[in-house]
């Protein structure tokens, strides 16, 4: 019996840790927001578990800005050639 409420206990602990996961996350996307990054919450939660991993997060995000860039450059020619053709 004993190791049937031990279970029950890590399941609690387990739910609230994902309860706090959650709201770290709620507030990370709020943040997020509020300085107009851009970044959905499953891209703010990679970029998260980047830098859980050690990636520097000044690296990470110059690396975002940069795909940002690359992916406008790329729309451009086709905007022009709509406005031309």
């Amino acid at each position: 019996m004993a190791s049937s409420s031990g279970g029950g206990a890590a399941a609690g602990a387990a739910a609230a840790n994902l309860n706090a996961v959650r709201e770290t996350m709620d507030v990370l996307l709020e943040i997020s927001r509020i300085l107009n990054t851009g970044l959905d919450m499953e891209t703010l939660s990679i970029c998260v578990r980047l830098c859980e991993q050690g990636i520097n997060p000044e690296a990470l995000s110059s690396v975002i800005k940069e795909l940002r860039k690359a992916t406008e450059a790329l729309k451009l020619p086709c905007t022009f050639a709509g406005i031309l053709g």
